[in-house]
């Protein structure tokens, strides 16, 4: 999917057990339960379904000052990272053994949690790489400081990644991919709207800010400043598009160390690859030709002083949050305040968290586990995607515009998906990470360090199938293309998405769609140009294709047409890969439910609602949020996903089901045309 990407979610402790039947009894509490408090009755389903779904809860949940958006997923987030803070305080509090995981764990923790021992440091941790960035005095010593930042994830220029080879799946290759911007999106450096021509002015700022703090003057600062400006400019310049880096096939383009400077001549590879410690690194995918290209021929064309100064902008954009007080609230008023409208940071605590979770991801996520993840949820999760297969099965078998050869083929890839849940079968082992008390920047960057070693480690061998791509206490899910596999991770096994008495209509409406959306991405416009066994292929018929690319684009028009704030509309080509497994998530969910309950007594009314208006209420409940306008401007350039609204209000109309359960009517914004309706999966 991502659900929500990127995103920090988990929840709190809880018991999954099977879903009661709809006629038990359970505690209020613990079920789903619809009330005018958490809707706004006065708002036609008609008219707007996820303010009639939603609008007592946006009222009740305004947005903290420390969030540029609050939703039914971030108050799950809060209540889960009270759960990882419990463990962490734990494992700090233990008497734990050098080297232990209990020991990595609390000495992070308490390493960032020490603003004295910050403060005193200052930027002796970057001293070091300051001293490598004064050596660049040429194309030689340019690569090997490149080399050496990318060791430590500080990343100019591009980055260095292992992927499986999309065109042989089994085998674990270098990727290399466009970057080395300080603004998110390289529109930002061309657009010609007021906010665009703030933000960049917001950006100048902060690159000066960051010269002062490290010592310079001003008017050096801002010479500087206007220097990696005009550099960055250039990159942007040459840098795909979102969009375009959506097409799998632009962004596959293998070669080898060999051939890799007739693609970007001008850049010592062989001296990169020796000095990143990948001297053999076979075969090579370049996701932006034009965008490496452009890079090597600036090696020589940009003088060395520039060089350092963009150097050490990249290192400090990257290790601010990370350093003193002055570099944190720098980063964030760029980065928080401005980009997305959040008036004031997180506690400290909570971004210390996030930190030590993501560093030591698994090893925290294993005394999660332990601590709030009983086994049996494992099963019921596999009952639930079990059923969500077949009914996938059913509606390939029910698709009128789709060949019964492709048909076969679909079938196949369907049956081959792979599913996790829960938790790796394999814990990551953490044992050659060097982990202080009293030096945080030096803790991320030593974790840097041997994460990149990990990554770098897996080129030229066979893909391990039980490696995650997420932690247990992460409240995501996703698909995996070159997999061809679902992940759920434990977390997200919780309401809104998981109720563990909740009636089974709302359990197929929330996490049902979960696990139908991620199988729909198989099959979204990207996904359908993998086979069973993850390899970009093309396995479609023609006219199959077509049909799916004309069908995709009733998808696209719709969603272009929502205004998202003022003037400016969604991007329907952008979050297509989104909003079709939402569409197809919920086509799917909902007849896997109404499987379920074929001969049998029609289930009760509960609040109110039949079954089927539970399904849908489930679904909206979970995009409930209130967001900042800075935010809203954000997201929509950047993210793949839609805005919580238009998840809602976008996919449901074009379901009968919907249409007829809520009784919506040819004069009502949520009605449209049988004949306008997206039908694809």
């Amino acid at each position: 999917m991502n659900l929500l990407k990127p995103l920090i979610f988990a929840a709190t402790g809880l018991m999954i057990i099977p879903a009661c039947n709809n006629g038990d009894k359970a505690p209020e509490k613990e079920r789903a339960v619809f009330s005018p408090e958490n809707m706004d009755t006065t708002v036609a389903p008609g008219q707007n379904f996820y303010l009639y779904a939603n609008g007592g809860w946006i009222e009740n949940h305004p947005l903290p000052d420390d969030k540029s958006r609050f939703g039914a997923f971030d108050l799950l987030a809060e209540e889960n990272r009270e759960k990882v803070k419990t463990i962490i305080e734990e494992a700090a509090q233990s008497d734990a053994k050098a080297g232990s995981v209990a020991q990595q764990i609390g000495d992070l923790f308490a390493s960032g949690m020490d603003t004295i021992a910050i403060e005193e440091a200052g930027l002796e941790p970057l001293a070091d790489i300051f001293s490598l960035i004064e050596t660049i005095n040429d194309g030689e010593t340019l690569i090997k400081a490149t080399a050496a930042l990318h060791q430590q994830q500080i990343y100019p220029f591009f980055y260095l990644y292992s992927s499986p080879d999309r065109k042989n799946s089994n085998l674990v290759i270098a990727n290399f991919y466009q970057g080395g911007l300080g603004l998110p999106d390289r529109d930002y450096y061309f657009d010609q709207s007021e906010r665009g021509e703030k933000l960049r002015e917001a950006y100048k700022n902060y690159l000066t800010t960051l010269f002062v703090l490290k010592g310079e003057t001003e008017e050096s600062a801002s010479e500087k400043t206007n220097n990696i400006m005009e550099l960055e400019t250039r990159m942007a310049e040459a840098s795909n598009t979102r969009l375009e880096n959506r097409d799998p096939q632009t962004t596959y383009n293998p070669t080898n160390l060999e051939e890799l400077p007739d693609m970007a001549d001008g850049f010592d590879w062989t001296l990169y690859f020796h000095e990143v410690g990948l001297p053999e690194p076979g075969k090579i995918n370049v996701g932006q030709p034009k965008f490496m290209a452009q890079i090597a021929q600036m090696v020589d064309k940009v003088d060395p002083q520039t060089w350092q100064d963009y150097f050490s902008a990249v290192a400090m954009r990257s290790m601010a949050p990370y350093l003193t007080q002055d570099f944190v609230e720098a980063s964030f008023e760029m980065y928080g305040r401005t980009l997305s409208g959040q008036p004031s940071m997180e506690p400290r605590w909570k971004r210390v968290l996030n930190t030590t979770s993501g560093a030591l991801g698994e090893a925290v996520g294993q005394l999660y586990v332990e601590k709030y993840f009983p086994p049996e949820a494992k099963e019921r999760m596999l009952d639930l995607v079990g059923n969500l297969k077949k009914s996938f099965a059913k509606r390939i078998d029910q698709l009128a515009w789709m060949s019964d050869s492709t048909k076969t083929q679909a079938h196949e890839k369907l049956n081959a998906i792979r599913v996790k849940i829960g938790y790796p079968d394999k814990w990551r082992d953490y044992s050659g990470l060097k982990v202080s008390a009293d030096n945080y920047a030096g803790n991320v960057l030593m974790s840097n360090r041997f994460d990149f070693t990990y990554d770098l480690n897996k080129i030229g061998n066979p893909v391990d199938e039980e490696e995650w791509h997420m932690t247990p206490q992460t409240v995501n899910a996703y698909y995996s293309p070159l997999a061809n596999e679902i992940v759920f991770p434990a977390a997200i096994l919780q309401p809104p998405f998981f109720y563990p008495y909740g009636d089974d209509a709302v359990n197929y409406g929330a996490i049902g769609m979960v696990i139908g959306h991620e199988m729909t991405h198989g099959f979204d416009d990207k996904g359908r140009q993998y086979d069973k066994d993850g390899n970009m292929n093309d396995w479609w018929q023609p006219a199959d294709a077509d049909d799916f690319e004309n069908r995709a684009q009733v998808l696209i028009d719709r969603f272009n047409h929502f205004t998202v704030l003022d003037s400016i509309k969604a991007d329907g080509e952008l979050t297509l890969g989104e909003n079709i497994a939402d569409l197809g998530g919920l086509n799917i969910a909902y007849q896997a439910y109404k499987m379920s309950i074929e001969g049998e007594k029609e289930p009760e009314m509960l609040d109110g609602f039949t079954d089927d208006q539970r399904f849908f209420l489930a679904y909206a409940r979970v995009w409930a949020q209130n967001i900042r306008n800075e935010e809203i401007l954000r997201r929509t350039k950047e993210d793949v996903h839609s805005l919580g609204k238009w998840r809602v209000n976008g996919p449901l109309p074009n379901m009968k089901a919907f249409v007829e359960t809520f009784n919506i009517q040819p004069e009502q914004k949520m009605y449209l045309k049988p004949e306008k309706r997206a039908s694809i999966w």
